[in-house]
């Protein structure tokens, strides 16, 4: 059986002008912030590098290994790839940021728990320079 779902995609990192629209955009969507704290993507500037911009955003794993290494079952797959988060059961250990191996689970140090992309495509919407854009993924 073929499941089709749309995941968020880096489709033109050289378009990236590390303006932050898409970070606030998600921050302020999923929780209501106004800044770029609790996004669950990032873009930062290459050091020295003028121009050159690093996005780290959520993969959507179908077998996510920040979700295998959470000990108390805080975060679990989500349907159509990706992880969602039960935050009463998040005992803030980190270990799920540990195990992310392409970086792209985001932290609240705020509130001290992950922060999972939702696939939403809120974040492509304030993209200037269509760098994002939610692909439909084959998922068999």
């Amino acid at each position: 059986m073929v499941r089709i779902a749309k995941l968020l995609r880096i489709v033109q990192r050289e378009q990236c002008i590390g303006c932050g629209s898409c970070m606030m955009a998600c921050s302020r969507t999923w929780k209501n912030m106004i800044g770029v704290e609790k996004a669950a993507l990032k873009v930062r500037a290459y050091n020295g590098i003028e121009g050159a911009f690093s996005i780290r955003a959520c993969y959507g794993c179908m077998d996510p290994d920040c979700a295998r290494a959470c000990p108390t079952g805080a975060l679990t797959p989500r349907k159509g790839g990706g992880v969602q988060l039960n935050e009463s059961l998040c005992t803030h250990c980190g270990l799920c940021i540990e195990a992310c191996a392409p970086s792209a689970l985001q932290w609240d140090f705020s509130d001290q728990c992950p922060l999972p992309c939702h696939h939403c495509g809120v974040c492509v919407s304030f993209c200037p320079n269509h760098v994002l854009e939610m692909v439909e993924v084959d998922q068999t």
